[in-house]
């Protein structure tokens, strides 16, 4: 049976996209509670299935496919600027695929303006038609009004004319600025891209007996299989350990592991890979809000989608990929690295910042395991000690030792060296992510 939560974001998601909604409504149509109902908008928002735009609404916008991840609606717009809608409020849920910033004469502009563009310019109020008239969105700056004209022309053609106070170059600076936070979440592996569905592996009911544990795991190879009730609800998981001396007619529902660990398909596959070295488990349920059986993920799967994340190209850069970007190795026999410290990475007292110090550690630390041929590891814990300010431009010299490395743990010993002088040193210890 569907909660009241889970009703409420299956009618959302069968809105058309450009629907209005709200509380009230929503309370009215589905006959629950105002509070119920505004608890299931946040989490359609955070599904991004609706925007809410202030003196607007909340309005149904289209679920972007992960490969379009990098177009913003119109509605995000608004938000970004802390625009206003004058006009074509119907449009805002439509993508934009570029920008253009109206700075020539009306004619030499109109050949880069087309469908599904924004346009930003002043209070050019020739320029406003001919780019609604072109199919583009109209971004005015410094926060002019347009006439009744062009309002009209905007919601019969159902695209947003939005003003904001702010200038021309201030604005594609934002709007820049929130396309490569885009592209950042778009690099982010999540579960939802990487794991099997329910309908590609094999699972057990609390009715079966262990017998079929075991015909699974003949016919699979697989050591663990998740348990579900009559409702799909995820209730167990069954492994190797929990059958060891039960008899065949045993049922599954008295010999499995009660309220197993699970994620979710917006799961990071990081967190993910972390969740499983520290409990020290292959196979992970996956399973929606409602505690429904999506699918399952397995330790080899998330080691394959970390290494190969590891060898693609960024396309939004996080001060993560700044700081890997300047790590050099210059003796992969002693494990020693070079690293010059850039603006990005300071302080406002011109020192290199704690943060990108810690990340130059921990990077260098795993880099070494790398070498090593150990794969993938995640820090256990860390401790730092520092002796005198890193100033920027800084050629740094990184040794690594490894004090000691078994199966599942290493543990490592760093000094870090700006022209033959100690500037600090740490003492790290992995977790290592086997196969």
């Amino acid at each position: 049976m569907t909660t009241k939560h889970e009703q409420i974001l299956a009618y959302i998601e069968k809105l058309p996209v450009g629907d209005k909604i709200s509380v009230r409504k929503i309370a009215k149509d589905l006959t629950v509670s105002e509070g119920t109902a505004y608890r299931a908008i946040k989490e359609a928002e955070t599904r991004r299935l609706v925007s809410t735009i202030e003196r607007v609404g909340t309005i149904r916008i289209e679920l972007k496919k992960k490969e379009h991840f990098e177009r913003l609606t119109f509605a995000e717009v608004v938000n970004i600027v802390d625009g206003q809608v004058l006009g074509g409020k119907a449009g805002l849920y439509k993508t934009l695929n570029k920008f253009v910033i109206g700075a020539m004469q009306v004619e030499d502009m109109m050949r880069y303006v087309g469908p599904s563009n924004l346009l930003i310019v002043g209070n050019r109020l020739q320029v406003h038609e001919h780019g609604l008239r072109a199919g583009a969105a109209v971004l005015v700056t410094g926060g002019f009004d347009v006439s009744e004209k062009i309002k009209k022309i905007a919601d019969d053609l159902e695209l947003p004319v939005i003003s904001t106070s702010y200038d021309t170059f201030t604005v594609a600076t934002m709007i820049n600025r929130a396309i490569d936070d885009q592209l950042i979440k778009k690099d982010v592996l999540l579960i939802e891209d990487i794991y099997i569905p329910l309908k590609d592996t094999s699972f057990l009911q609390t009715n079966d007996f262990v017998k079929r544990y075991r015909e699974l795991n003949q016919l699979t190879t697989h050591g663990g299989f998740p348990v579900v009730d009559a409702s799909n609800k995820l209730v167990g998981i069954v492994t190797a350990r929990d059958v060891i001396g039960k008899e065949s007619h045993e049922l599954v529902e008295k010999v499995m592991t009660k309220n197993p660990i699970a994620i979710t398909l917006k799961t990071s596959v990081a967190s993910a890979s972390h969740r499983m070295i520290w409990e020290g488990i292959d196979l992970l349920p996956v399973v929606k809000d409602n505690n429904n059986l999506e699918g399952v993920i397995s330790r080899q799967d998330v080691l394959k989608a970390l290494q190969a994340a590891s060898r693609q190209p960024q396309n939004g850069e996080t001060i993560d990929d700044i700081v890997k970007q300047q790590i050099k190795v210059i003796s992969i026999e002693e494990f020693i690295f070079e690293f010059v410290v850039t603006p990005q990475m300071t302080n406002h007292y011109g020192a290199m910042s704690y943060g990108a110090f810690s990340i130059l550690l921990t990077e260098t630390g795993s880099q070494t395991l790398k070498i090593r041929k150990r794969g993938e590891s995640v820090v256990e814990n860390m401790t730092i000690y520092y002796t005198k300010p890193i100033q920027l431009e800084s050629i740094l010299r990184v040794n690594v030792k490894v004090l000691e490395m078994s199966r599942k743990v290493a543990k490592m010993d760093l000094e870090v060296f700006n022209d033959k002088q100690l500037v600090g040193k740490a003492m790290i210890t992995y977790q290592l992510l086997e196969r």
